[in-house]
């Protein structure tokens, strides 16, 4: 394991030593938790954005969208516990 400085303002320093006390920890392994969880939220980000970028270049390459009012209509209808017929894609211009 390696050791990374952190300069901390003092103030901060104060919450995170009142913070890690109520939860019980030391003040270094909050830090640890709260870094790590900082770093798997950006993960989880970059893998969410990357399916957008892959499925929105699948729409553009195949020009197939839905249309709201459709969608809408559809997703209102079985919510209300009616049968509905499942809109389909048609090509059109995508922006």
């Amino acid at each position: 394991m390696s050791t990374t400085t952190l300069r901390l303002p003092d103030d901060l320093r104060a919450r995170i030593a009142q913070a890690a006390k109520r939860a019980g920890i030391t003040p270094h392994l909050f830090m640890l938790e709260a870094v790590a969880e900082k770093t798997e939220q950006a993960e989880r980000r970059a893998a969410f954005e990357a399916v957008a970028d892959e499925r929105y270049a699948r729409i553009l390459e195949s020009g197939k969208t839905l249309d709201w009012q459709d969608v809408r209509g559809y997703l209102q209808a079985r919510t209300a516990g009616h049968a509905a017929v499942r809109p389909s894609a048609d090509k059109k211009a995508v922006e």
